[in-house]
């Protein structure tokens, strides 16, 4: 049986919050329809994963990252922040949003497993 798995992959920030925002968006639909799912964040989207810093609102009529971010953890959905991206932006001791891990490509596929996972690429 085909796994019903999502793994949306994240590389912007805050420098593209309309980007961010449709990732939001897919990944709070998977995850409110009940799917087990993954945001897989890279390069400037580490950042959105430090407490307080995923706030912003893409453009008139968009939810607020922030309610989006807060659904999404509602849902059960996952982070996993890649540590090479952390610790090229000197984010180390910086606290973590809830369900966020630092963790790369080996926990990625861990947590896919055998049976795959619907992706996203944002």
């Amino acid at each position: 049986m085909a796994s019903n798995k999502a793994v949306i992959s994240l590389t912007t920030g805050l420098e593209d919050t309309e980007r961010v925002t449709i990732a939001f968006l897919v990944a709070v639909g998977a995850a409110e329809s009940g799917r087990p799912t993954l945001m897989f964040l890279t390069k400037e989207a580490v950042r959105l994963a430090v407490e307080g810093v995923a706030i912003g609102t893409a453009c008139a009529g968009c939810p607020p990252i922030s309610e989006l971010l807060s659904r999404y953890q509602a849902a059960g959905g996952g982070f996993l922040v890649c540590p090479i991206c952390v610790n090229s932006k000197g984010l180390q001791a910086s606290p973590l949003i809830d369900g966020a891990a630092i963790g790369g490509t080996i926990p990625m596929w861990e947590w896919i497993g055998n049976d795959g996972a619907t992706t996203f690429s944002y």
